[in-house]
């Protein structure tokens, strides 16, 4: 025991030196939020979390003795979190649950980094009631000595490190019922793992484990058993003893046999086994109901041995399976299949190169340079970027994308988009369905490059040759083009898609019961804009019309040519042959067709609006906040008839908005968005430019914005409202006028402007404060359009340049004598306190009083405090140039305009459109 002590000095030593610069540091901090919450310490998320909870025990805080659970950062200096960690045992005897995990930050690309812990110092086994320790997220290599010492662990975490290994030791925790080694680099298992004979819950996978050990099978309490994304070749009989086993997840090995013994464990009621090499499997299990067998090559044969004499051997195409901190991977002649950690799965057949390629794979967000969609297509999947770009395979590689499905597949398709030559193309699709909410878009690709799947109306090609052919829509039987000879000289490919518009959509939006209108149709072909004969187009009439019983004065056949946003009607340009059903007629260019049977006049107006409304998907942005983190401001775009439950479902966890507070935007809208009135954004972003956040949303995918916001405002005393707007530049020409949104135009540049509400509440209130908390108002803007505004830093600022002349000031600006003694007195050892409270109680009693800059300039001069005056004049005359000059960074107005006097301070009136 001396020993042991004699070898814990230095570590003692060190904790000291640390917790005496811990203090110094944590005193000159300004008011440090409470870390105390009854029997937790959550010290994760602040910045210097090591540092504070050195000073609490310097300090010998006695709440220390009562706490339970601690949570530290491993993004924190490795020798300040060692020589932290020393100090635990002593000023936590009663800890139970110790958190140390890395992820809190993250890479440009979002991606969670790995914490810097790599070692525990040997100390902390003296933690005799210690439950549960989470070391996940971090660089651990190997697993430190005091861990297996700890004998009262019930759970242990040691996810996403770079363990290749575990000790035999791990084998003498009794009390151990969870363990969770996953995404970690094991190649082997100890045999002492057996010995663990309370573990209920063990999760192995994403590791490199070639076998498991038939000591596996002593583990009499295992409940759950995740061996997921491994190598495994085979299983241990033992398995069929684990009597207790409910759960048994083996998906994405290499398993050729399984032990038929799994299918009478008499508490099992999951199996899964997808994607193995499974060609046969016992009958008992094969029939069983609580088996996943998906993706394995069931009742193949094997490839035929009996080859003829001299025949070369073909060896089994290997297989890979890549962990989430992999993002490359090699492929031979022979080839291999691939399943990266993204769920994508490649399949290099052999002889697809003549030599060894790194294959580099790389996940983006949607962004718009890489998201090239029609006007009816939507996204279905993230962007998949495959390098190297443009090295052509001998043969076509197997490329399968998770997507998510589409709300409707009507007459739409499913197709994978890549960029090839510079230009995006769509490669022919197969789906494949594992389960109803899990689909696979499988492709043939023979060059790498990005990839993406994107949901689109039916498309049907043809080539059309001289002598003619005939085109039709497999989505909607009655669209027909027919070809006559003679057409075209040479052959050219034709391309048509077709576009359905419910009925009750339209007639919600022309207000017009009796309205209807045909599929639309879309022609695009290569080659010459015209052909040399006249091409035969037949579209069904809309629905409830027939040829027999329809006023030809109401049906209208209407035409547009791309990149023109107008619709022409040429009913009276062409022949309308009518039938029972369909209507025909003859063209000699491709383009946009439609079909309309209605009572307006102006039929070209409606049918822009009917094509915007087919383009236009309505979404909105919410603003929520985190009751248990009050900084945190979470920004959430989401269709429009998701917002009402989102905020109901919502509302027991966030502090925000009522529904009323909502912006309705439009899909693939870019703006930019400002923190107002006292709050200043956290820019530590790299798409942070300016104290702006740009963003980029699509209604069918989940996005989430999370803004951290902080102020310099003392919020002791009271809560500190602000508003975050969104300057959306001009407004689309294309907005239908019917749309709320239009109204909000501000002449012919429009520009556009959204707010939305945000509230920082009251911090409780911490001891040693004194007066301090007194002095703590609301954000505000004093002063009017006329005579410009002054924020509360120009008032700090005023006020920190009055000094004794301040009671005087407060006279003219009309504060009763009575007052002023009163602030004297509670105040009475504070000068600064004494100015800053007369100052900001006469200013929020002016708020949005006209006049209250004039006011205060004239007091200053009577005051004989004209320097004062003249910086405030200053001050306004600056915020003049400011806001002009942010108007301009950010494109939001003319280049040309300037300062027009002081009503340029605010944007102009909304005038209606």
């Amino acid at each position: 025991m001396a020993a042991v002590e004699e070898g814990l000095e230095p570590q003692l030593a060190a904790a000291e030196d640390a917790a005496k610069d811990a203090a110094d540091t944590v005193d000159a901090w300004p008011a440090a939020p409470p870390l105390l919450a009854g029997n937790r310490l959550s010290l994760d998320l602040y910045p210097g979390g090591c540092q504070r909870l050195l000073h609490l025990c310097a300090q010998q805080t006695p709440q220390l003795l009562e706490v339970e659970f601690l949570q530290l950062s491993g993004h924190e200096d490795p020798q300040l979190l060692e020589a932290t960690l020393a100090r635990v045992p002593w000023s936590l005897p009663h800890l139970r649950s110790l958190v140390l995990k890395g992820g809190q930050r993250r890479d440009a690309l979002g991606a969670c980094l790995r914490g810097s812990l790599t070692t525990l110092p040997a100390i902390l086994s003296g933690l005799a009631r210690l439950a549960h320790l989470d070391l996940s997220f971090n660089s651990l290599e190997t697993l430190p000595a005091c861990v297996p010492r700890m004998r009262g662990l019930g759970a242990l975490l040691l996810s996403h490190n770079h363990l290749s290994e575990l000790p035999e030791a791990l084998g003498a925790l009794p009390t151990l019922t969870f363990l969770a080694v996953t995404h970690n680099r094991l190649q082997a298992l100890p045999t002492a793992l057996g010995a663990l004979s309370t573990l209920q819950r063990l999760d192995l996978s994403e590791n490199l484990l070639d076998s498991v050990p038939p000591e596996i099978g002593g583990l009499s309490s295992l409940a759950e058993l995740s061996l997921a994304s491994n190598r495994l070749q085979s299983l241990p009989d033992s398995l069929a003893g684990l009597r207790s086993l409910r759960l048994l997840v083996l998906h994405s090995n290499l398993l050729a046999s399984v032990p038929a013994g799994l299918a009478r464990l008499p508490l099992l009621t999951r199996l899964d086994l997808r994607d193995n090499q499974l060609r046969d499997v016992p009958p008992e299990l094969l029939d069983a109901p609580f088996v996943r067998l998906q993706g394995n090559p069931l009742g193949k044969a094997l490839p035929d041995s009996h080859s003829p004499p001299g025949t070369p051997m073909v060896p089994e195409m290997p297989r890979l399976f890549l962990t989430s901190d992999l993002d490359s991977f090699p492929v031979t002649p022979q080839g291999c299949s691939v399943t990266l950690a993204c769920g994508v799965r490649l399949q290099f057949p052999a002889g697809a190169t003549t030599t060894s390629v790194t294959i580099r794979y790389r996940q983006w967000q949607p962004e718009p340079r890489l998201v090239p969609l029609g006007p009816h297509d939507s996204l279905l999947s993230g962007v998949l970027e495959l390098q190297p770009h443009g090295v052509a395979f001998q043969q076509e590689v197997g490329l399968w994308l998770l997507f998510v499905p589409p709300r409707s597949r009507r007459c739409r398709e499913v197709v994978v988009r890549t960029l090839s030559d510079d230009s995006w193309s769509d490669l022919e699709t197969h789906l494949e369905e594992e389960a109803p909410k899990r689909l696979w878009a499988h492709c043939q690709v023979p060059h790498f490059s990005w990839f993406l799947v994107v949901s689109r109306p039916v498309s049907n090609a043809c080539l059309v040759p001289p002598e003619g052919t005939l085109l039709f829509s497999s989505g909607h039987p009655g669209v027909k083009v027919t070809f006559p000879p003679g057409a075209t000289e040479e052959p050219r490919h034709v391309r048509m898609q077709v576009v359905r518009m419910a009925a009750r959509e339209l007639q919600a939006l022309l207000q017009e019961p009796e309205a209807a209108v045909s599929p639309l149709l879309c022609l695009s072909q290569s080659g010459p804009s015209s052909f040399l004969q006249p091409i035969t187009v037949q579209l069904p009439l809309p629905p409830g019309i027939t040829g027999l019983s329809l006023d030809r004065s109401r049906l209208h056949l209407l035409y547009r040519a791309p990149p023109a946003a107008t619709w022409d009607d040429i009913t009276a340009q062409v022949a309308l042959e009518l039938t029972h059903l369909y209507a025909r007629f003859q063209v000699t260019h491709f383009s946009w067709y439609w079909l309309w049977y209605t009572t307006k006049a102006c039929v070209g107006h409606l049918a822009g609006k009917a094509w915007r409304r087919l383009r236009l998907h309505h979404v909105n942005l919410i603003a929520l906040q985190r009751r248990r983190d009050p900084e945190q401001i979470l920004l959430q775009c989401l269709p429009r008839s998701k917002v009402d439950a989102t905020l109901r479902r919502l509302l027991e966890r966030y502090r925000g908005p009522e529904p009323s507070d909502t912006v309705e935007m439009f899909e693939g809208e870019r703006f930019f968005a400002a923190f107002e009135r006292g709050i200043d954004v956290d820019a530590d972003r790299p798409d942070c430019v300016e104290g702006r956040v740009c963003f980029v949303f699509y209604s069918h995918l989940k996005n989430v914005k999370e803004v951290y916001v902080t102020t310099t405002l003392d919020r002791q005393a009271q809560a500190v409202r602000g508003q975050v707007s969104f300057y959306r530049g001009a407004v689309p020409g294309e907005v239908p006028e019917e749309v709320p949104a239009a109204r909000h135009r501000k002449g012919v540049d429009a520009l556009w402007m959204a707010t939305l509400p945000i509230k920082l509440p009251k911090l409780p209130r911490s001891e040693g404060l004194g007066h301090r908390a007194n002095l703590s108002l609301a954000p505000l803007n004093l002063g009017d359009a006329d005579t410009g505004f002054l924020t509360q830093s120009n008032l700090l600022s005023v006020a920190g340049r009055l000094g004794p002349d301040w009671p005087t000031v407060a006279l003219h600006l009309g504060v009763s004598y009575q007052e002023l003694q009163r602030i004297r007195h509670e105040f009475r050892d504070d000068l600064d306190g004494q100015i800053r409270h007369m100052l900001f109680s006469w200013a929020e009693r002016q708020a949005g009083q006209p006049g209250a800059v004039g006011l205060l300039m004239q007091a200053l001069e009577q005051s004989d405090r004209r320097d004062v005056a003249e910086e405030v004049r200053a001050v306004l005359e600056l915020g003049r140039h400011k806001y002009q000059d942010g108007i301009r960074r950010t494109s939001l107005a003319p280049g040309g305009l300037a300062p027009t006097g002081p009503s340029a301070s605010k944007s102009p009136e909304p005038v209606q459109a």
